[in-house]
């Protein structure tokens, strides 16, 4: 489906935080979405992690030595703190769990191995981990590490909005290309704040078959 079929199912619409909260309880608790995400991931990580995971840690531990997978505390549904998991794309210079400090993209150079994996966005698999255990799901807004969140809530104040669902592996702002950092500021600046109304977009305009087409084009635009 195209972007601009996409973008006919999302109806733009002023809502009130009630409204917004009562939505995403009701997506929370949708028994299709969890089935869905239970379901998708289990089948990925039986029958694809379970081969492709020896294969990308064995080229990770190759290059660089340390852990092949790298762990995170990222900011989850109602502000809960959760451990996100994803292939190391980085050299080992510090701890992957030191939330006090800068995410280590800011401060550490690349691996050529990690390079292939963000490219094809598969530094990210591990997160069907995430999604097994309730942590995430398969789509919704990208889980900020706790540094980002509050740089980013000087930009957007209402971003705390985006914390009423779980996040997931894949989303609406990442299907419209809203994904990472730019160097200036003021384009970064903007460049949040689509990202963030793009997440509460999602919630607002939630509905089933929204994941599908979402899934659907993450897939393809791999």
């Amino acid at each position: 489906m195209s972007k601009n079929n996409l973008s006919a199912h999302i109806n733009h619409q002023t809502i009130t935080k009630e409204m917004l909260q009562q939505k995403a309880l009701c997506i929370n608790t949708h028994f299709g979405k969890r089935l869905f995400d239970v379901t998708f991931s289990s089948l990925f990580l039986l029958f694809i992690f379970s081969w492709l995971y020896p294969l990308i840690a064995f080229a990770i531990k190759v290059e660089t030595k340390g852990l092949a997978l790298f762990v995170q505390e990222r900011i989850g549904l109602n502000g809960k703190i959760f451990k996100c998991y994803k292939f190391r794309t980085l050299h080992t210079n510090k701890s992957s769990l030191d939330k006090d400090s800068l995410p280590l993209s800011y401060t550490t150079p690349v691996t050529k191995v990690g390079a292939f994996l963000r490219k094809y966005n598969l530094d990210e698999l591990p997160q069907f981990i995430n999604v097994l255990k309730g942590d995430m799901s398969i789509v919704g807004p990208r889980p900020h590490a706790i540094l980002f969140h509050n740089m980013y809530s000087e930009y957007v104040k209402n971003i705390d909005e985006r914390l009423l669902l779980k996040p997931g592996i894949t989303g609406l702002a990442q299907i419209k290309g809203l994904r990472g950092d730019v160097e200036n500021q003021e384009e970064n600046k903007i460049n949040i704040q689509k990202r963030i109304a793009a997440d509460i977009e999602y919630i607002t305009n939630w509905h089933f078959t929204l994941d599908i087409q979402i899934s659907c084009k993450t897939f393809f635009k791999l």
